[in-house]
C-alpha cells in the first residue's frame, strides 16, 4: 500500500502546484539553554561535559574554531558557541545552525530543506519552499538561500522558487498581569505578544498551491538517511489525493441527486475517519465532505515531548480525529497522554482547494475556543500570555484529518545541542 500510494502521488505531482511550508521563525535558544546557564550562572551539568568532550564532532567545529583564542578555556568554548562575538548561535533562530558535515562542506537546518524538498515536493521541475521567519532574521535567511541555492538546483537538476513571510502583527494578543489586569510596560503601554504557531493559519492561508507538506525547520536528517523520510512523504500525499478524490466524487453526486445517503455516511466514518451522530442528515455529510483534508504521520512514542492523536468530541455531535498538545488536557486526565502509543512529529500533507478547484479560506475552519494561557515574563516580571489554537491543533480543528503510523526514521527533531551528536545527524 505505501509503494501504491507514493507511485500515485508521482504520477500526479507534475500537474499540481506543490509548496512546503517550513516554520522557521522560533529562535535556537532553548537549543541552547544549558550554555547559557553555564556561561551566565557558573551551572556546569553532565551536558557541558558530553558537549566539551565531543566538541570536534559537532558540524559547526570548523567554523568555531576560527574565532577561538588559542589559548580559549572551557567557558570561551561554550560562550563562542552562544555569544554574538562568536557563532552568536543563542540569538540565531534553528534553520541558521549548522547541523551536518559533508565532504563537500557543511549545512545548516534551512539547506536540508532545499535536499528534502529537491527529492519530494518538485513539481516540473519546480521546488517550492515557503519559510514563515522573525522579520530581524529574514535577512540572514535571504543571504544564505541566495549562495547556497545554485549549488542545490545544479546537484538535483530543479530551480528553486523561495518565498517568506513573518507572522502576522495583527495576530499579537494583549499580556496581562497574573490577576488579569492588563500588563503595560514601564513606558506604561500595553504590551502586545506573538500568539504563537497557531497564527501561522494567516500564513499558509496565503500559499497558492494545491497541495502543502507542512514540517518544522529542526526535522531533518542527512542524505545518507532521507531514504525513508522521501518515500512516507510521497506515500501520505498519495493517500490524500485518493481520499480527496473520492470525497469530490461524492459532493457532485450529492449536487446531482444521485448520491445515496447512507453510502456517503459509511464513506464519512469509515475512510474520513469521523464519527456521526446517530441522526445525521446530508447538510452534516455535505459539510464534512467540503472541508480541507490533511494526512498525518505519527510514530509511536518513545517520550518526546509535544502532542499526540486523539479523538475530540465536537459540539456538532461529531467525534474527529485531532492532534492535541497537552495544554489542551485537563490535569487529571494527562495520563492519557503520557501513556499514549502514538507522538506527533508535525509531518503533514494538507489539501487546500475545494472540489471546484478554489482556494479554501483556511481560517474558517479554526476552532476559536482551543487556544490556551501560558505563564510568561517581561523585564522580570510574570505575565499571562494568550496562544492562538496551534496550527496543527485547534487552527485545523475542522479540517478532514487522518493518521498514518510512519517509522521512527523519519523523526529527527533537533531539541537541544546535544541531540546532533546522534546517530541522525552523523
Amino acid at each position: 500500500e505505501t509503494a501504491a500510494a507514493a507511485a500515485r502521488y508521482d504520477a500526479r505531482a507534475g500537474g499540481l502546484r506543490i509548496v512546503k511550508f517550513v516554520p522557521a521563525s522560533g529562535a535556537a535558544t532553548r537549543m541552547f539553554r544549558e550554555l547559557f546557564e553555564f556561561v551566565d550562572e557558573g551551572k556546569r551539568g553532565r551536558g557541558i561535559d558530553t558537549l566539551l568532550e565531543n566538541i570536534r564532532r559537532f558540524a559547526f567545529w570548523p567554523e568555531l574554531e576560527r574565532v577561538l583564542p588559542p589559548d580559549a578555556d572551557d567557558c570561551a568554548v561554550v560562550r563562542a558557541v552562544v555569544r554574538d562575538d562568536g557563532l552568536g548561535y543563542g540569538s540565531k533562530p534553528k534553520g541558521l545552525v549548522t547541523f551536518h558535515a559533508y565532504p563537500e562542506g557543511a549545512r545548516k537546518a534551512v539547506e536540508e530543506h532545499l535536499a528534502e524538498g529537491a527529492q519530494y515536493a518538485a513539481s516540473d521541475g519546480t521546488v517550492r519552499i515557503h519559510f514563515t521567519v522573525s522579520p530581524e532574521h529574514r535577512g540572514g535567511f535571504e543571504a544564505l538561500l541566495s549562495q547556497r541555492v545554485p549549488c542545490f538546483e545544479a546537484r538535483y537538476g530543479v530551480r528553486y522558487d523561495i518565498s517568506f513571510s513573518v507572522q502576522k502583527p495583527s495576530t499579537d494578543t494583549v499580556a496581562v498581569n497574573p490577576d488579569l489586569t492588563p500588563f503595560r510596560t514601564g513606558e506604561g503601554r500595553l504590551l502586545f505578544r506573538p500568539a504563537g504557531h497557531g497564527a501561522l493559519i494567516e500564513n499558509l492561508n496565503g500559499i497558492d498551491a494545491d497541495l502543502v507538506f507542512v514540517k518544522n525547520i529542526d526535522n531533518v536528517t542527512t542524505d545518507a538517511r532521507r531514504g525513508d523520510t522521501i518515500l512516507w512523504k510521497k506515500a501520505l500525499a498519495g493517500l490524500l489525493l485518493e481520499l480527496q478524490a473520492e470525497a469530490f466524487e461524492w459532493l457532485r453526486a450529492l449536487d446531482a441527486g444521485r448520491a445515496d445517503p447512507a453510502s456517503a455516511a459509511e464513506f464519512v466514518e469509515k475512510r474520513l475517519c469521523v464519527k456521526l451522530p446517530a441522526r445525521s442528515d446530508e447538510a452534516l455529510l455535505r459539510s464534512i465532505l467540503d472541508r480541507p483534508i490533511r494526512v498525518c504521520g505519527m510514530v509511536r512514542n518513545e517520550g518526546e515531548p509535544g502532542g499526540g492523536p486523539f479523538w475530540v468530541a465536537g459540539q456538532d455531535g461529531t467525534e474527529s480525529l485531532q492532534i492535541v498538545e497537552s495544554s489542551q488536557i485537563a490535569p487529571a486526565d494527562r495520563e492519557l497522554m503520557r501513556s499514549a502509543a502514538y507522538f506527533n512529529p508535525v509531518d503533514l500533507v494538507c489539501g487546500v482547494r475545494d472540489f471546484r478547484g478554489r482556494k479554501f479560506d483556511l481560517r474558517r475552519y479554526v476552532d476559536p475556543s482551543a487556544g490556551f494561557i501560558t505563564a510568561k515574563s517581561s523585564g522580570g516580571r510574570e505575565l499571562l500570555a494568550q496562544e492562538l489554537p496551534g496550527l496543527w491543533n485547534g487552527a485545523m480543528a475542522r479540517w478532514n484529518t487522518l493518521f498514518v503510523e510512519v517509522p521512527v526514521s523519519t523523526f529527527s527533531p533537533v531539541k537541544t545541542v546535544l541531540d546532533l551528536l546522534r546517530p541522525q545527524h552523523r
